[in-house]
């Protein structure tokens, strides 16, 4: 068995036991980062069955993936890293998801692209959920109105919210922050979790959990 597939069954046990001791019933789909990796470590996980995969960058994307997906039609494609507006075009070709919405230019933009090809993304609205100037995505006091730009403006597939926490020892009222911000704008996902912290984030309520380097190993 390769490599890849025995750290994501770890993973999904880890998960599993995690659910049962706080009795919770919600398993989170993993998005298996294959940023930087090549076709020959990605294709074991795909003929082990595992559809989602997560790139930061369009260009690599679509060097990467644009005969994978041809050739697996059930592959689900995740852009996960920030997104510019002039590589949106090609961003809306590749991907299933986009999980880096962060302002209302890029909004408009992606709206404007997947008219032309008839394509309906889901996408995530990033919430700098720390406030770190450093940091991409939208106030949280912000949120409501960006949401209804997007949906009832743009007519955009939101289906739900995104985050890149501080790294710092307060990641618990981070996470639980996003839980309540999805219940209260009725999200249907809730995109959080990295290799470091996946457990905290499906404790949380995370839907979609970001792994890369537990999965595929350290990266160069």
């Amino acid at each position: 068995m390769d490599h890849t597939i025995s750290n994501l069954l770890r993973i999904k046990e880890e998960i599993n036991l995690n659910n049962l001791e706080i009795n919770k019933n919600i398993t989170p789909k993993i998005i298996a980062v294959s940023k930087t990796f090549n076709k020959d470590k990605i294709i074991p996980l795909i003929e082990h069955g595992h559809i989602d995969f997560g790139e930061n960058k369009v260009q690599e994307a679509m060097t990467k993936w644009s005969e994978i997906k041809e050739k697996y039609k059930n592959l689900k494609l995740h852009m996960i890293g920030k997104l510019q507006t002039n590589k949106v075009k090609y961003a809306v070709k590749i991907f299933d998801y986009i999980h880096s919405v962060d302002n209302l230019k890029l909004a408009q933009k992606i709206s404007q692209e997947q008219v032309k090809i008839k394509k309906n993304i889901k996408l995530f609205i990033q919430i700098n959920i720390g406030n770190e100037d450093q940091k991409s995505g939208i106030n949280i006091n912000d949120l409501e109105i960006f949401y209804k730009n997007c949906t009832q403006g743009l007519k955009l597939n939101v289906i739900g919210i995104m985050c890149i926490p501080p790294n710092d020892e307060n990641i618990d009222k981070y996470f639980s922050k996003m839980n309540e911000l999805k219940e209260k704008f009725n999200f249907d996902e809730l995109s959080m979790g990295m290799s470091n912290d996946y457990l905290i984030a499906a404790k949380y309520g995370a839907t979609f959990l970001r792994i890369g380097s537990k999965i595929f190993g350290s990266r160069n």
